[in-house]
């Protein structure tokens, strides 16, 4: 990474592996408060081993990213606090596990010793098998450490932060730099993390072996412990919950360029009136961001008209008129969920089947009922979402009757590099996306208007614009200011060329007067 690159980011990269280690922290010290004691606990009770072991195990199989959106969802919260829960339960089977087999493994002849001396179980277990078990439990401890700051980069997609909000913008920009950016420091963190705490095991042996406070009298350790306690005391100072300003408009975006550029440009405009914005970009799909604002986490994102009718309000009537449909999400959405539709950027940014110009031309496909005989031996490469979606692959076959041999889930930075590299046949790709003609991508056409139309518009909870007048006012004039190639224009910029999405913004906006 180049040099530059770094030190434009330094005070952000100081600020995320707080966060980091914020995330790691408190979700590894509960972990620790909970897990020894259970673990005592049913060191003593036979019984309540394989519940337990069992319990804890089903909790490891989880993926990480379906344990947080469970907990959304249950919790109802983005950021620090289903995050923390989330790492903290991942955290507590090498802590009890091992704390059961270290208390197992002391010596039945040191014990008998133990109770002839006249010691109560109380004296036995803190005098006896805690300190002979020590060693077997801080291993479980550093295990469980070492997992948390790996599993704490997913929390970026709940809005968390850390440091795997570098990780997420890389991939949603296909920017190399940033995934290295975050995923580096998290390493070195992971590596730190684990010296420190041997650290502490090997100052905790000695004073025990010289009976003395010899953990005190060594620098070394001293010096290994001092940056990661200066950094919690700072982490928890400054971004326990990561709150913005007070009063701070909150705009939440999904993880993919368009979205990242359209929500920054909400910023700029509301932050030209004088208001603070906080971003909470990058966060998961579409429902974690319809939730967050449902819930007033966040106070707005853009969304597009055709998710809306077929994700969130689920419709089965798919007009195919533009007005049409704005005007039916604007109904519902208020009537549901309290929430508003601002007017329409101005472009539609629909699903569109892409194969290369090649294939295009080699196997003759114009539009998507082409793929028909061809389909069968294609493999496919989709978002996750429109894997599951009803305007996405399952509609898709009931309305034109066409299966896939092999369907891939991508991320959607990594669907045209796929594409590109011939590792899949077929991407569902996005109209305004800038690789389509930097790719040298053919769009089939969608023969049977099974797609409806995605026109781009602020969502926002109804309240803001009575709290904040000023925001109606500020994004109104971002109303039809976007058509098709502009966005596949700005797209490029952020895309192709690799610049900051806030730069690319400020530019457009200055460009039209704003």
């Amino acid at each position: 990474m180049p040099v530059e690159f770094i030190t434009e980011r330094l005070p952000e990269l100081l600020l995320r592996t707080r966060e980091h280690l914020l995330l790691t922290g408190v979700s590894t010290g509960v972990a620790v408060l909970v897990g020894i004691p259970l673990g005592i606990y049913i060191s003593h009770r036979l019984w309540l081993r394989p519940f337990t072991f069992g319990l804890v195990g089903v909790v490891q199989t989880v993926p990480s990213l379906a344990m947080l959106a469970f907990l959304l969802a249950l919790i109802g919260k983005i950021g620090v606090v289903p995050a923390i829960i989330a790492l903290t339960l991942y955290a507590l089977l090498p802590i009890i596990q091992n704390t059961v087999t270290g208390l197992e493994g002391v010596s039945p002849d040191i014990l008998e010793a133990a109770e002839g001396m006249g010691m109560t179980p109380r004296q036995e277990m803190r005098l006896v098998k805690l300190p002979l078990a020590r060693p077997v439990i801080m291993a479980g401890i550093k295990t469980a450490a070492v997992i948390s700051v790996g599993i704490a980069t997913l929390s970026a997609f709940i809005g968390a932060g850390g440091l795997g909000e570098f990780i997420n913008r890389g991939l949603s920009l296909a920017d190399t730099r940033l995934i290295l950016l975050g995923a580096v420091p998290s390493a070195m963190l992971a590596l730190y993390v684990s010296f420190a705490i041997s650290s502490v095991e090997w100052g905790l042996n000695e004073r025990r072996r010289k009976n003395l406070g010899a953990l005190s009298g060594r620098p070394g350790l001293l010096l290994s412990l001092a940056p990661l306690a200066v950094l919690f005391l700072i982490g928890g100072a400054g971004t326990l919950w990561q709150a913005g300003p007070k009063g701070a408009v909150k705009i939440g975006s999904k993880n993919f360029t368009e979205q990242l550029i359209l929500a920054e440009m909400l910023a700029q405009r509301i932050e030209a009136t004088g208001l603070s914005v906080e971003r909470r970009f990058n966060l998961g799909g579409t429902m974690v961001c319809h939730e967050a604002l449902a819930k007033g986490e966040i106070d707005m994102y853009p969304e597009y008209t055709g998710t809306a009718l077929t994700a969130i309000l689920k419709s089965e009537t798919r007009p195919t008129d533009p007005d049409e449909v704005y005007a039916l999400v604007s109904r519902e959405y208020l009537k549901r969920f309290d929430l508003r539709w601002l007017k329409p950027f101005g472009f539609n940014n629909t699903y569109a089947f892409a194969v290369t110009e090649e294939a295009a031309e080699k196997s003759g496909l114009r539009r998507v009922s082409d793929l028909r005989d061809h389909a069968p031996s294609m493999k496919a490469g989709f978002t996750s979402e429109f894997s599951e979606r009803p305007d996405g692959y399952p509609g898709f076959r009931r309305a034109y009757g066409i299966e896939f041999g092999k369907v891939l889930d991508l991320d959607p930075s990594l669907m045209y590099d796929a594409l590109k590299k011939g590792q899949v046949d077929i991407i569902i790709a996005f109209s305004t996306d800038s690789r389509i003609p930097g790719y040298r991508l053919s769009i089939l056409e969608d023969d049977k208007s099974f797609f409806p139309p995605y026109h781009a518009a602020p969502v926002l909870r109804a309240g803001v614009l009575e709290e904040f007048p000023e925001v109606g006012a500020a994004l109104a004039q971002l109303s039809g200011l976007i058509d098709d190639r502009t966005m596949q224009l700005l797209n490029f910029e952020a895309d192709q060329k690799k610049r900051e999405v806030a730069e690319v913004v400020r530019e457009f906006l200055e460009g039209k007067g704003l």
